[in-house]
């Protein structure tokens, strides 16, 4: 679906004249065993196309280098941290150095008291089998009970995680202290996702199954310029802009997003802009699974 030039230079701040996405791509099959249930991608800031990968819970405590062909390249075990349900995860610059936030924050079945966030310097070497300890971890948990979050960002500038929650109507934002003063900390609203398309009665018959579900939001990230939240679900991908990256989320949640729809993947899981924010790439949980790739291209 092709958007109009002026939103993708306001997107990604291209000098451009005319901008559009491309056709989604084949960038590479996901087959490797490590790589069993991708659930959160982060471009690396250190090594050029290279995303970083976690899995969900029942996976063990792994962080995974992968190319942006879908081939592995190092598996690195993370040492005193749980997986109980990892569901996304971002990379960002902070005081001159490169961090990597992993969100235990799943709950299908909405009982968790507290979830957690997992914060490590990302790794200079891709070097397979070591170990990596954390900068820094905290708890949190929701204002007003226990909801089901797989999307979660962290906007470094203004010292902020994002995280949005799966299964309400419509999805609601929430934010976190980057760096807490405290071991636990409760997350605050920020408001409501507008546009995310639901399920119409004709998809609801066709599929009772998949289609009640395929509005549900599954992972986010945020542009490189820090002006642009990119939401996935299980079809389309969201795009909430900001005119300036000074500028609190909710200047973002009172005008529709862009949005396009991406070719059918089981469980669209994860998803990450590249580090120079000129591509993104949309993985699933499930294995052997191609990786798609959408480019700005003028």
């Amino acid at each position: 679906m092709r958007i109009p030039a002026f939103a993708i230079c306001l997107l990604l701040s291209f000098n451009c004249s005319a901008a559009r996405w491309s056709m989604p791509e084949y960038a590479g099959t996901k087959t490797d065993p490590d790589l069993e249930e991708m659930s959160g991608l982060a471009a690396s800031h250190f090594h050029k196309d290279i995303l970083w990968v976690i899995n969900d819970g029942g996976n063990g405590e792994k962080l995974i280098a992968m190319r942006t062909d879908a081939t592995r390249v190092a598996t690195f075990n993370l040492k005193g941290v749980k997986n109980t349900d990892w569901e996304d995860l971002s990379s960002f610059r902070l005081n001159g150095k490169n961090y990597l936030l992993i969100g235990d924050t799943g709950d299908n079945g909405g009982i968790r008291k507290t979830l957690q966030i997992l914060v490590f310097e990302e790794p200079r070497e891709l070097k397979d089998g070591q170990t990596l300890e954390p900068a820094w971890t905290f708890d949190f948990k929701w204002p007003d009970g226990a909801r089901d979050c797989e999307a979660v960002v962290v906007d470094a500038a203004k010292g902020e995680i994002l995280l949005i929650s799966k299964k309400r109507v419509p999805p609601e934002l929430f934010r976190l202290p980057l760096q807490p003063a405290t071991k636990s900390v409760v997350a605050q609203k920020i408001g409501e996702l507008p546009g995310i398309e639901q399920p119409d009665s004709n998809e609801l018959e066709k599929n009772p199954v998949y289609g009640r579900y395929r509005s549900q939001v599954t992972a986010a990230d945020l542009s490189p310029n820090g002006r642009v939240l990119m939401v996935l679900n299980y079809h389309a991908v969201y795009f909430y802009v900001r005119e300036d990256a000074r500028l609190p989320w909710s200047s973002a949640l009172s005008v529709k997003p862009y949005s396009f729809a991406f070719p059918w993947l089981p469980q669209a899981e994860a998803i990450a802009f590249n580090r120079e924010g000129s591509a993104i790439y949309i993985g699933s949980e499930q294995r052997p699974v191609p990786l798609l790739r959408y480019r700005i291209v003028p």
